[in-house]
């Protein structure tokens, strides 16, 4: 009987890596300026405050105290739902008036000097100040 042929080792293929994740598909690119108005329309068509209540009635509580020197009072939540309802209304209305003050001065972007001229414009009472 004759002898095999010695035969050379089978070579081993590399483990074959994973096929590459399917790329998600791309974000879709607005227009400078798109996502703003949408945002603007968003929040103008909710009645829901912007402000979260938990760290507003903290803030409210602790100028309380600064005024109250010490004395910790309770405060009713329809009172601070009413103090920070003014409070937002107070603070788009001095946005609004601002920003017509930079469109007044031909610009787009809001600088702090408009928010002083805005309320500057306003006297005291409306201004606060």
């Amino acid at each position: 009987m004759a002898r095999p042929k010695p035969r050379a080792p089978r070579r081993r293929r590399p483990p074959e890596a994973p096929p590459p994740p399917p790329e998600p598909p791309r974000r879709r690119r607005f227009r400078p300026g798109q996502r703003v108005l949408q945002e603007i329309r968003r929040y103008q068509s909710s009645t829901r405050l912007l402000l979260r209540p938990a760290p507003f009635a903290r803030l409210v509580r602790e100028i309380c105290l600064i005024f109250t020197r010490g004395v910790d009072y309770r405060w009713q939540s329809m009172a601070l739902m009413a103090l920070q309802e003014a409070a937002e209304a107070f603070l788009v209305r001095l946005l609004e008036d601002a920003y017509l003050c930079s469109l007044h001065a031909r610009r787009v972007t809001l600088f702090p000097r408009d928010l002083q001229l805005a309320r500057r414009l306003r006297g005291i009472e409306a201004g606060v100040g």
